[in-house]
């Protein structure tokens, strides 16, 4: 008797071979990522246009939310139903559209947890740059303009680019700084500095949770007066200083702990060892840095790690993502001991090091 290529149980095995086959020949993911862009741009005009923002005092109606953020009636409707099917605003039964709980927590500046600074840079700064990628892949050059041909001073000296950039830098600490002001042992401390501080977000947050911490931000001189408009009015104006200085020519301030968040990232590896060295240096017999990147995890599978070495590639001209281990090895290197690791929100990771006590 010849032998049934499928009995019925392998008929239906080769029918959902077959299927799953066929599913997978078809082109919906790929699609689903080519198109990816107009969802992100959806949400980032919403955020450039104050959409979020407008619908604070309650919910309105297509025509009225137009003349709220001032775009024209012909392309309103798509608009903001586009964000209704992307779960960005609700719509009621009689049309009028309100925000999503976290649009109206994150994404609405009346929130005290407003990040729109990171949206609006991205909208107006990293939206155009990844658009070069092709560019950066081939040259292995930043495509970013003055930071990646001059640096920091350069993207400094103008001061609506300065202010965005450290809006933005803001908008983006502030999770990972929350979470270090309530993860890290503050209660064996004193005082804290905060290296590349730009607005003061790190130190806020931090001093906010533990009051009995003194000390500040360090960055160059030209970002003194977003710190100060930034930490004053918080209340913490007293407990929180400026100090100015460029971390690749001057010393690091002195106190019990340092942070280095998104800092080592934007530099060679050269660069990376001095700037710990400094650290180790500043530092006094039991005091601790943490250094707090989007690292890459050992088997490379994280896409968001990946794609923020990208933006190293488009933004500077030698900086890279690391591993954990790799930056535990550097801080070995320096003389830091007793290494440990601290998960942070939005896709950060710390390692904290800690300088040997006088015995």
């Amino acid at each position: 008797m010849p032998i049934s290529k499928c009995n019925n149980l392998g008929a239906v095995n080769c029918r959902s071979g077959k299927l799953a086959s066929d599913e997978a020949a078809k082109p919906n993911r790929l699609l689903e990522i080519g198109f990816a862009f107009r969802k992100s741009k959806i949400l980032l005009s919403a955020v450039e246009l104050d959409v979020f923002t407008a619908l604070n005092n309650g919910p309105a109606d297509c025509d009225a939310l137009a003349e709220r953020v001032q775009i024209h009636r012909r392309g309103a409707r798509d608009f903001f139903d586009a964000l209704v099917s992307l779960r960005l605003l609700n719509r009621d039964a009689a049309g009028r559209y309100s925000n999503a709980p976290d649009c109206d927590r994150y994404l609405n500046r009346h929130s005290a947890d407003f990040v729109g600074g990171l949206f609006r840079h991205l909208n107006g700064r990293m939206y155009g740059i990844w658009g070069r990628l092709s560019a950066a892949l081939c040259s292995g050059l930043p495509q970013s303009g003055a930071l990646g041909d001059e640096g920091y001073d350069a993207l400094y000296a103008n001061q609506a680019t300065l202010d965005e950039f450290v809006q933005a830098m803001s908008a983006s600490s502030l999770l990972p700084a929350r979470a270090i002001a309530v993860g890290f042992p503050w209660h064996k401390y004193a005082s804290f500095f905060d290296v590349g501080t730009a607005q003061g977000c790190v130190p806020v947050e931090i001093a906010r949770v533990n009051p009995h911490l003194t000390g500040g931000g360090f960055d160059l001189p030209a970002v003194e007066r977003s710190f100060t408009a930034y930490v004053s009015p918080r209340g913490l104006g007293d407990r929180l200083k400026f100090r100015g200085g460029d971390f690749l020519k001057d010393d690091l301030p002195s106190a019990g702990v340092l942070i280095m968040g998104r800092i080592l990232h934007n530099w060679s590896l050269e660069t990376k060892r001095l700037l710990l060295d400094k650290a180790y240096r500043a530092l006094p017999p039991g005091g601790a840095l943490i250094v707090y990147d989007p690292m890459r995890d050992e088997a490379r599978t994280n896409s968001d790690a990946l794609l923020a070495g990208l933006t190293m590639l488009l933004e500077t001209r030698e900086g890279f993502e690391y591993t954990a281990n790799e930056c535990r090895s550097w801080m070995k290197e320096a003389g830091f001991i007793e290494m440990q690791l601290l998960p942070l929100e939005a896709g950060y990771l710390a390692v904290i090091g800690h300088k040997q006590e006088h015995r």
